[in-house]
């Protein structure tokens, strides 16, 4: 016979301290685990405790009011605990328009939750448990920081199955996303992390187990696309709901996408970021087109704040500008101009 497998030799020196007669069947399990799993499984120990499993009640069309469950519609999804005193956040199309919410923690407790606020456009919403001890939370972390190709582990209950984990890359930062509401969600992060129904509203992470994303959508029938929104774009929709109960957006009637600016563009025109909002689309009628936006213009600032992609366009366009003229800074060709316009407020 041959000599033995390197891989086994390979073994054998790992384990050569473990104490019996043959290395090999002294090996460990913990021995055995490569740094993948390790990873993995660390980053799980930080966020489980928190992901919760969210079911729903929904009054059917023409049913009585109240709690009879012959007049109601069930669902399910998932969200998790980012505060300990009992915020949760999950994906707006899983609560929205319940009649009740309850939520049950990993450890099987359950509660009535109320929901705080619901941004359709966004597909997300803000719960609340009441518990006398604080609760377990994750960590957000910034979505901003992502590379592709860096581990991304989903966390929710997928077809009810509880506390289901799911492991695979950002595959592509930067995608827009159609929202239930027909809002565009941009800065969307695409994950091949399987998802599948019930997934919706859990933890997207990365291998330090912050949050990174709130995973919302597949593609029913593609294999290994799936989304989530960015967790930068969900602190924004969290401080939003807590200060008014839900999403006040300005509204200057565009589309567009994250365009790249060239070292020789950055220099030419003085700027310092090195991307801006290339316009795609206008709507007719709009505060864009009363102010004279173009398509095939890059818009590069909003009174002077840089605007590098389409997710720090929408940050710029805030509550405070609703209804006040902003100076909108674009490129059109070799020009760099200043336009005015007057946001209004977004309305669906």
């Amino acid at each position: 016979m041959g000599s033995r497998p390197r891989f086994i030799d390979d073994l054998s020196r790992a384990a050569s301290d473990a104490p019996g007669s043959d290395p090999l069947t002294a090996l460990s399990d913990d021995a055995l685990l490569d740094a993948y799993s390790r990873t993995v499984i660390g980053a799980l120990e930080r966020v489980q405790q928190a992901v919760a499993f969210i079911s729903v009640e929904r009054r059917l069309p023409g049913a009585p009011s109240g709690r009879d469950s012959r007049g109601a519609r069930g669902g399910t999804g998932s969200g998790f605990l980012f505060t300990p005193d009992g915020y949760l956040l999950t994906n707006s199309h899983v609560v929205h328009g319940a009649t009740h919410i309850t939520v049950t923690l990993a450890d099987g407790a359950k509660f009535d939750a109320d929901l705080v606020g619901d941004d359709p456009g966004s597909d997300l919403a803000v719960l609340r448990i009441g518990s006398p001890e604080p609760l377990p939370h994750v960590e957000l972390g910034e979505s901003s920081k992502l590379r592709v190709g860096q581990i991304a582990i989903a966390v929710g209950n997928p077809l009810g199955l509880a506390q289901t984990v799911t492991t695979g890359v950002v595959s592509a930062l930067g995608r827009s996303l159609r929202s239930n509401s027909g809002r565009m969600i941009y800065d969307v992060i695409q994950t091949d992390a399987a998802l599948n129904p019930g997934n919706s509203g859990g933890p997207l992470i990365n291998s330090a187990g912050q949050v990174i994303g709130v995973n919302t959508a597949i593609i029913p029938g593609a294999q290994a696309i799936c989304f989530a929104t960015a967790i930068d774009t969900a602190k924004w929709v969290i401080m939003q709901i807590f200060a008014h109960g839900r999403v006040r957006r300005a509204y200057i009637g565009v589309a567009g996408t994250t365009r790249p600016l060239s070292r020789r563009v950055q220099r030419y025109f003085g700027l310092s970021s090195e991307s801006g909002v290339h316009v795609m689309e206008i709507v007719k009628g709009s505060p864009a087109a009363l102010g004279g936006l173009r398509t095939d213009d890059t818009i590069v600032a909003i009174d002077a704040l840089a605007v590098q992609d389409v997710d720090s366009l929408q940050r710029t366009l805030d509550v405070s500008r609703i209804d006040k003229p902003v100076n909108v800074t674009v490129l059109r060709g070799a020009q760099r101009l200043e336009l005015t316009l007057t946001p209004v407020e977004q309305t669906s």
